[in-house]
């Protein structure tokens, strides 16, 4: 992957996330509000999140215990199916940080030893706060429900944190384009 596509993805995905927010629409707001117990999102995101992952130990090396990707791939697809039925809560929330941990690997990786580009490590501060807040919010999902509760109580506060995504999304979109 290109350094170039590696910093406008995180930017799109900023502008795309807040945009809704800075202009104020309504739909976004319940969408956000819903969104970690939300059913539909928890299949769409823990599917796909469940397929990358299992994607990934299908194509384990032999250094990775390769020699025994199919019964950990039974398995995790077991433990992946049964999760929609004994712990169907905040499926969505843990879905997308799996998908955020997955997806910044290769992000990173197109910046690996890239000193001579200063602008990477605008995307890769992002990048490592997601990271972060991924594992914390994968292990405590309710976490992010009571962030949206704290987000929406003030039209302010919610102006506030959407322009300064929206400004982070546009630096890191110009930024992908200047090297």
């Amino acid at each position: 992957m290109s350094l170039l596509v590696a910093t406008l993805i995180p930017g799109l995905l900023l502008l795309l996330a807040g945009l809704p927010l800075l202009v104020g629409r309504t739909g976004a707001v319940t969408a956000y509000r819903s969104f970690p117990r939300s059913t539909r999102a928890s299949y769409l995101l823990f599917g796909a999140a469940s397929l990358c992952f299992l994607y990934q130990v299908w194509n384990l090396s032999a250094a990775d215990f390769g020699e025994y990707h199919v019964p950990l791939t039974i398995g995790f697809g077991l433990v992946a199916a049964l999760a929609y039925k004994c712990i169907p809560d905040f499926l969505a929330v843990r879905g997308l940080a799996v998908l955020i941990l997955l997806g910044s690997f290769p992000l990173l990786m197109a910046g690996y030893l890239r000193f001579e580009h200063p602008q990477v490590y605008c995307q890769k501060v992002l990048l490592y706060i997601a990271v972060s807040l991924a594992i914390w919010v994968g292990a405590q999902p309710w976490r992010l429900r009571d962030f949206f509760e704290w987000l929406f109580a003030r039209p302010g506060r919610t102006r506030a944190v959407a322009g300064a995504v929206v400004a982070y999304g546009l630096l890191l979109t110009v930024i992908a384009f200047t090297y």
